[in-house]
Protein backbone atom coordinates (compact mmCIF):
# COMPACT_ATOMS: atom_id res chain seq x y z
CA UNK A 1 0.00 0.00 0.00
CA UNK A 2 1.08 3.56 -1.04
CA UNK A 3 0.73 6.52 0.65
CA UNK A 4 1.58 10.35 -0.23
CA UNK A 5 4.45 11.81 0.93
CA UNK A 6 2.62 14.55 2.16
CA UNK A 7 1.42 12.23 5.22
CA UNK A 8 4.34 10.14 6.68
CA UNK A 9 2.33 8.77 9.09
CA UNK A 10 0.92 5.21 7.85
CA UNK A 11 -2.56 4.42 7.24
CA UNK A 12 -4.61 2.63 10.24
CA UNK A 13 -5.58 -0.75 8.37
CA UNK A 14 -1.32 -0.58 7.57
CA UNK A 15 0.37 -4.19 9.59
CA UNK A 16 2.98 -3.55 12.00
CA UNK A 17 6.00 -6.25 11.10
CA UNK A 18 8.22 -5.24 14.34
CA UNK A 19 10.81 -7.24 16.01
CA UNK A 20 11.45 -7.50 19.27
CA UNK A 21 14.46 -6.96 19.09
CA UNK A 22 13.94 -3.74 17.22
CA UNK A 23 12.16 -2.70 20.67
CA UNK A 24 15.60 -3.91 22.86
CA UNK A 25 17.80 -1.76 20.36
CA UNK A 26 15.58 1.74 20.92
CA UNK A 27 15.17 1.00 24.64
CA UNK A 28 19.17 0.69 24.99
CA UNK A 29 19.94 3.60 22.45
CA UNK A 30 17.63 5.45 25.18
CA UNK A 31 19.28 4.56 28.05
CA UNK A 32 22.79 5.27 26.38
CA UNK A 33 22.17 8.10 25.16
CA UNK A 34 24.10 6.96 22.05
CA UNK A 35 23.91 3.92 18.85
CA UNK A 36 27.45 3.76 19.49
CA UNK A 37 27.27 3.06 23.47
CA UNK A 38 24.42 0.58 23.24
CA UNK A 39 25.69 -1.46 20.51
CA UNK A 40 28.71 -1.67 22.22
CA UNK A 41 26.89 -2.85 25.63
CA UNK A 42 24.74 -5.32 23.38
CA UNK A 43 27.95 -6.24 21.48
CA UNK A 44 26.67 -5.75 18.46
CA UNK A 45 27.41 -3.46 15.41
CA UNK A 46 25.82 0.05 15.64
CA UNK A 47 25.11 0.17 12.22
CA UNK A 48 22.20 -2.79 13.23
CA UNK A 49 21.10 -0.46 16.36
CA UNK A 50 20.36 2.31 14.14
CA UNK A 51 18.62 0.17 11.28
CA UNK A 52 16.54 -1.18 14.33
CA UNK A 53 15.54 2.42 15.19
CA UNK A 54 15.16 3.45 11.65
CA UNK A 55 12.63 0.60 10.96
CA UNK A 56 10.55 1.40 14.35
CA UNK A 57 10.46 4.85 13.13
CA UNK A 58 8.92 3.81 9.38
CA UNK A 59 6.29 1.44 11.24
CA UNK A 60 4.90 4.13 13.22
CA UNK A 61 5.77 6.92 10.70
CA UNK A 62 7.06 9.38 13.60
CA UNK A 63 10.69 9.85 14.76
CA UNK A 64 11.73 8.10 17.99
CA UNK A 65 14.73 9.96 18.67
CA UNK A 66 16.65 13.46 17.80
CA UNK A 67 19.99 12.94 16.67
CA UNK A 68 23.00 15.19 17.16
CA UNK A 69 26.68 15.11 17.25
CA UNK A 70 26.58 14.29 21.09
CA UNK A 71 24.02 11.19 20.87
CA UNK A 72 20.35 10.91 21.09
CA UNK A 73 17.56 11.94 22.33
CA UNK A 74 13.74 10.49 22.87
CA UNK A 75 11.27 12.87 21.15
CA UNK A 76 8.28 13.51 23.33
CA UNK A 77 6.54 10.97 21.61
CA UNK A 78 9.02 8.77 21.24
CA UNK A 79 8.92 8.81 25.09
CA UNK A 80 5.51 7.39 24.86
CA UNK A 81 6.74 4.66 22.40
CA UNK A 82 9.63 3.96 24.37
CA UNK A 83 7.80 3.08 27.38
CA UNK A 84 5.00 0.99 25.73
CA UNK A 85 8.14 -0.95 24.27
CA UNK A 86 9.73 -1.58 27.74
CA UNK A 87 5.94 -2.73 28.96
CA UNK A 88 5.81 -4.71 25.64
CA UNK A 89 9.47 -6.28 26.58
CA UNK A 90 8.50 -7.06 30.01
CA UNK A 91 5.44 -8.70 29.44
CA UNK A 92 7.04 -11.04 26.45
CA UNK A 93 9.83 -12.12 28.89
CA UNK A 94 7.31 -13.25 31.25
CA UNK A 95 5.39 -15.11 28.81
CA UNK A 96 8.75 -16.98 27.24
CA UNK A 97 9.69 -17.41 31.18
CA UNK A 98 6.00 -18.83 31.91
CA UNK A 99 6.54 -21.07 28.52
CA UNK A 100 9.91 -22.87 29.42
CA UNK A 101 8.32 -23.22 33.03
CA UNK A 102 5.40 -25.06 31.51
CA UNK A 103 6.57 -28.71 31.00
CA UNK A 104 9.03 -28.52 33.92
CA UNK A 105 6.31 -29.01 37.11
CA UNK A 106 6.93 -27.01 39.78
CA UNK A 107 8.75 -29.99 41.80
CA UNK A 108 12.40 -29.72 42.04
CA UNK A 109 12.48 -26.29 40.76
CA UNK A 110 12.82 -22.58 42.30
CA UNK A 111 12.32 -19.18 41.21
CA UNK A 112 13.48 -16.04 43.38
CA UNK A 113 12.44 -12.72 42.13
CA UNK A 114 14.39 -9.81 43.15
CA UNK A 115 15.21 -6.00 42.84
CA UNK A 116 18.41 -5.78 44.83
CA UNK A 117 22.13 -6.56 44.04
CA UNK A 118 23.05 -9.94 43.59
CA UNK A 119 27.23 -8.76 44.31
CA UNK A 120 27.13 -9.13 47.45
CA UNK A 121 25.09 -9.53 50.77
CA UNK A 122 22.20 -11.52 52.17
CA UNK A 123 20.66 -12.46 49.01
CA UNK A 124 24.16 -13.72 47.60
CA UNK A 125 24.52 -15.29 50.59
CA UNK A 126 20.91 -16.91 51.60
CA UNK A 127 20.98 -18.50 47.38
CA UNK A 128 24.25 -20.40 48.44
CA UNK A 129 23.61 -21.91 50.88
CA UNK A 130 20.42 -23.05 49.41
CA UNK A 131 22.17 -24.54 46.54
CA UNK A 132 24.35 -26.22 48.49
CA UNK A 133 22.07 -27.85 50.28
CA UNK A 134 19.69 -29.11 47.76
CA UNK A 135 22.10 -29.21 44.74
CA UNK A 136 19.26 -31.16 43.20
CA UNK A 137 16.98 -28.00 43.01
CA UNK A 138 16.65 -26.17 39.65
CA UNK A 139 17.40 -22.27 40.89
CA UNK A 140 16.42 -19.95 38.31
CA UNK A 141 16.35 -15.76 39.34
CA UNK A 142 14.47 -13.15 37.78
CA UNK A 143 15.55 -9.58 38.20
CA UNK A 144 12.20 -7.14 37.99
CA UNK A 145 10.77 -4.00 39.24
CA UNK A 146 8.14 -4.48 42.08
CA UNK A 147 5.54 -4.12 39.87
CA UNK A 148 6.68 -7.14 37.45
CA UNK A 149 7.74 -9.26 40.62
CA UNK A 150 4.06 -9.12 41.65
CA UNK A 151 2.54 -9.69 38.53
CA UNK A 152 4.91 -12.76 37.95
CA UNK A 153 3.79 -13.59 41.42
CA UNK A 154 0.36 -13.54 40.91
CA UNK A 155 0.55 -15.50 37.66
CA UNK A 156 2.88 -18.56 39.42
CA UNK A 157 6.03 -17.52 37.13
CA UNK A 158 7.97 -16.68 40.58
CA UNK A 159 7.49 -18.87 43.73
CA UNK A 160 9.16 -15.77 46.06
CA UNK A 161 10.54 -12.28 45.61
CA UNK A 162 12.41 -10.39 47.86
CA UNK A 163 12.16 -6.71 47.89
CA UNK A 164 12.45 -3.60 49.96
CA UNK A 165 9.60 -3.17 52.40
CA UNK A 166 6.66 -5.37 52.29
CA UNK A 167 4.45 -5.95 49.30
CA UNK A 168 1.28 -7.40 50.09
CA UNK A 169 -1.10 -8.11 47.63
CA UNK A 170 -4.03 -10.73 46.87
CA UNK A 171 -3.18 -13.99 48.23
CA UNK A 172 0.30 -13.31 49.26
CA UNK A 173 2.25 -13.83 52.91
CA UNK A 174 5.41 -11.97 53.68
CA UNK A 175 8.13 -11.55 56.68
CA UNK A 176 11.09 -9.41 57.16
CA UNK A 177 14.45 -10.42 56.42
CA UNK A 178 17.40 -8.17 56.63
CA UNK A 179 17.83 -4.73 56.53
CA UNK A 180 20.93 -2.62 54.79
CA UNK A 181 22.80 0.07 54.98
CA UNK A 182 22.53 3.14 52.54
CA UNK A 183 25.63 3.98 50.99
CA UNK A 184 26.95 7.28 49.05
CA UNK A 185 28.21 6.35 45.75
CA UNK A 186 31.12 9.62 45.06
CA UNK A 187 33.80 10.27 42.36
CA UNK A 188 36.97 9.49 43.96
CA UNK A 189 37.77 13.14 43.46
CA UNK A 190 34.69 14.16 45.91
CA UNK A 191 35.28 16.57 48.97
CA UNK A 192 32.78 14.28 50.99
CA UNK A 193 35.38 11.17 50.07
CA UNK A 194 37.82 12.53 53.10
CA UNK A 195 35.07 12.04 55.60
CA UNK A 196 34.53 8.75 57.04
CA UNK A 197 31.11 8.94 56.83
CA UNK A 198 28.62 11.05 54.99
CA UNK A 199 25.90 12.65 57.31
CA UNK A 200 22.09 13.20 55.27
CA UNK A 201 22.76 17.19 56.07
CA UNK A 202 25.99 16.83 53.80
CA UNK A 203 23.98 16.36 50.81
CA UNK A 204 22.12 20.01 50.51
CA UNK A 205 24.17 21.28 47.81
CA UNK A 206 24.67 18.24 46.04
CA UNK A 207 22.90 16.61 43.00
CA UNK A 208 21.49 12.66 43.79
CA UNK A 209 21.41 10.62 40.84
CA UNK A 210 18.41 8.26 41.40
CA UNK A 211 17.27 5.40 39.29
CA UNK A 212 13.58 4.84 38.43
CA UNK A 213 14.21 1.10 39.35
CA UNK A 214 13.42 -0.06 42.80
CA UNK A 215 14.53 0.95 45.36
CA UNK A 216 15.12 4.44 43.99
CA UNK A 217 11.73 5.47 44.95
CA UNK A 218 12.30 3.99 48.79
CA UNK A 219 15.97 6.13 48.55
CA UNK A 220 14.09 9.29 47.62
CA UNK A 221 11.58 9.01 50.34
CA UNK A 222 13.75 8.64 53.37
CA UNK A 223 16.49 11.49 51.40
CA UNK A 224 12.99 13.54 51.99
CA UNK A 225 12.06 12.08 55.20
CA UNK A 226 15.37 13.13 56.70
CA UNK A 227 15.72 16.45 54.97
CA UNK A 228 12.18 17.52 55.96
CA UNK A 229 13.11 21.40 54.76
CA UNK A 230 12.96 21.69 51.07
CA UNK A 231 15.80 24.00 50.97
CA UNK A 232 18.22 21.11 52.76
CA UNK A 233 17.16 18.73 50.46
CA UNK A 234 20.05 18.45 47.42
CA UNK A 235 18.80 18.41 43.80
CA UNK A 236 17.40 14.84 42.90
CA UNK A 237 17.85 13.45 39.43
CA UNK A 238 15.51 10.50 38.42
CA UNK A 239 17.35 8.50 35.87
CA UNK A 240 14.95 5.83 33.45
CA UNK A 241 18.20 3.55 33.60
CA UNK A 242 19.70 0.74 35.54
CA UNK A 243 22.04 0.93 38.94
CA UNK A 244 25.26 0.41 36.40
CA UNK A 245 24.59 3.02 34.45
CA UNK A 246 23.87 5.63 37.36
CA UNK A 247 27.40 4.54 38.54
CA UNK A 248 28.85 5.61 34.55
CA UNK A 249 27.36 8.72 35.37
CA UNK A 250 28.70 9.37 38.80
CA UNK A 251 32.38 8.60 37.31
CA UNK A 252 31.35 11.39 34.32
CA UNK A 253 31.37 14.06 37.35
CA UNK A 254 27.66 14.56 36.76
CA UNK A 255 26.56 14.08 40.14
CA UNK A 256 26.48 11.66 43.15
CA UNK A 257 24.14 8.35 44.15
CA UNK A 258 22.61 6.83 47.16
CA UNK A 259 22.49 2.95 46.53
CA UNK A 260 21.99 0.15 49.73
CA UNK A 261 24.98 -1.38 50.56
CA UNK A 262 25.13 -4.75 48.97
CA UNK A 263 25.61 -2.86 45.53
CA UNK A 264 29.66 -2.19 47.23
CA UNK A 265 30.28 -5.58 45.70
CA UNK A 266 30.11 -4.51 42.47
CA UNK A 267 33.46 -2.55 41.97
CA UNK A 268 33.67 0.45 39.85
CA UNK A 269 36.76 2.41 39.12
CA UNK A 270 36.77 6.02 40.21
CA UNK A 271 34.29 5.39 42.73
CA UNK A 272 34.35 5.30 46.56
CA UNK A 273 31.66 4.27 49.14
CA UNK A 274 30.42 6.40 52.16
CA UNK A 275 27.94 5.11 54.72
CA UNK A 276 24.95 7.68 55.35
CA UNK A 277 23.96 8.58 58.47
CA UNK A 278 22.16 10.34 60.99
CA UNK A 279 22.43 11.48 64.67
CA UNK A 280 21.88 8.18 65.64
CA UNK A 281 23.85 5.79 63.38
CA UNK A 282 23.49 4.31 59.91
CA UNK A 283 20.45 4.34 58.07
CA UNK A 284 18.74 1.54 56.82
CA UNK A 285 15.96 0.30 54.50
CA UNK A 286 14.49 -3.43 55.67
CA UNK A 287 14.15 -6.15 52.90
CA UNK A 288 11.14 -8.87 52.92
CA UNK A 289 10.14 -11.76 51.17
CA UNK A 290 6.87 -12.15 49.66
CA UNK A 291 5.73 -15.48 48.25
CA UNK A 292 1.80 -17.00 47.12
CA UNK A 293 0.19 -18.79 50.84
CA UNK A 294 -1.31 -21.60 48.07
CA UNK A 295 2.08 -22.49 46.33
CA UNK A 296 2.49 -26.05 47.44
CA UNK A 297 6.12 -26.19 45.95
CA UNK A 298 8.20 -28.24 47.95
CA UNK A 299 11.59 -25.96 46.90
CA UNK A 300 9.74 -23.03 48.37
CA UNK A 301 9.29 -24.96 51.70
CA UNK A 302 12.80 -25.84 51.98
CA UNK A 303 13.87 -21.94 50.37
CA UNK A 304 11.37 -20.76 53.78
CA UNK A 305 13.51 -22.86 56.12
CA UNK A 306 16.64 -21.87 55.37
CA UNK A 307 15.26 -17.82 55.62
CA UNK A 308 13.56 -18.86 58.93
CA UNK A 309 17.39 -19.91 60.03
CA UNK A 310 19.00 -17.16 59.00
CA UNK A 311 16.56 -14.66 59.62
CA UNK A 312 14.18 -15.64 62.43
CA UNK A 313 11.42 -13.19 62.10
CA UNK A 314 10.29 -15.53 59.65
CA UNK A 315 7.07 -17.57 61.26
CA UNK A 316 7.23 -20.95 61.41
CA UNK A 317 4.65 -22.82 58.88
Amino acid sequence: MVYSNSDTSPPLDRRLHIAFYQFEHAIAAADYGSFRQAAEALSIKQSTISRSVVLLEHAFGIAIFERSSGGVRATPIGHLVLRMARSIVEQLETLATMTRMSGRGEAGRLVVGFCTSLSAGNLRATLIDFKSRYPQVELATIERSRTGLIAALRNGIVDVHVTVGETLSFDCRATALWSERIVAVLPSDHPLTAQDAVYWTDLRDQTVLLSRHDPGEELEALLNAKLLVTSDRPRVERHDVSRGVIKSLISMGLGISLVLESDMGANFAGLVYREIRDGTGPSRIGFSAVWRGDNENPALANFLKILSERYPFLPEE
